[in-house]
């Protein structure tokens, strides 16, 4: 089965004929730097996700280069909103930074440069989309944060939620915290949300922050 999985996501991404200059060098500086983005699976699913709800107003926790910001960003901004965005490492905040210039978003991005566990206590405005996307060992306080500042049927994106296959198969001792606390995040977000958890990528599991009348 893990086999068949591997061998769909290597065809969906044999089907993905990029052509957008930018992207396609993120992608290259991203492969050549060791710098982890999306799958270019997820890159097409969360493009796909965030223009078909026509999302305005968004959160990203874990900027990276500006890859996946950048993809977000160009959508806030065509339906006249924003993207904040955290970053902790300073290096990657400044190329995120001169990606985001090159792309012609940098007046639509609130780019914050900081810890995403202190920074996103210190939101103080609704978000329709939150995509999580940084320390896996966090991802419990990035959720719990981030959700109390999730617009009614807004959705919450979060990445590598199943962190490299390790939590179904045996994994290296060093992990052994990080794979506790990331089971025991999915079990809690089956359990208390509106939950679906996609096995593509490196996981992804999505939740809705779904408003009945």
């Amino acid at each position: 089965m893990l086999d068949e999985l591997k061998d769909a996501n290597e065809y969906i991404v044999s089907k993905i004929k990029e052509t957008d200059t930018l992207i396609l060098e993120m992608e290259a500086f991203a492969l050549e730097h060791n710098v982890p983005i999306v799958t270019k699976e997820v890159a097409e699913y969360l493009k796909f996700l965030v223009e078909s709800h026509n999302f305005k107003n968004i959160l990203e926790i874990g900027t990276a280069i500006g890859y996946s910001g950048t993809i977000m960003g160009r959508v806030a901004k065509a339906n006249g909103g924003k993207l904040t965005t955290i970053e902790i490492d300073e290096i990657r905040y400044q190329q995120a930074l001169e990606n985001f210039k090159k792309a012609g978003l940098e007046n639509n991005i609130n780019a914050i440069l900081g810890d995403g566990v202190e920074e996103v206590k210190k939101l103080d405005e609704k978000f329709d989309f939150i995509f999580i996307d940084a320390s896996k060992g966090h991802y419990m306080e990035f959720f719990n944060d981030s959700f109390e500042r999730l617009s009614d049927n807004g959705i919450i994106f979060i990445d590598n939620i199943m962190f490299r296959g390790y939590l179904y198969k045996e994994y290296p001792k060093r992990f052994k915290t990080i794979v506790r606390r990331l089971n025991e995040f999915i079990d809690y977000l089956y359990a208390h949300h509106n939950f679906v958890l996609l096995p593509f990528g490196d996981g992804i599991g999505l939740v809705r922050n779904k408003i009945t009348k």
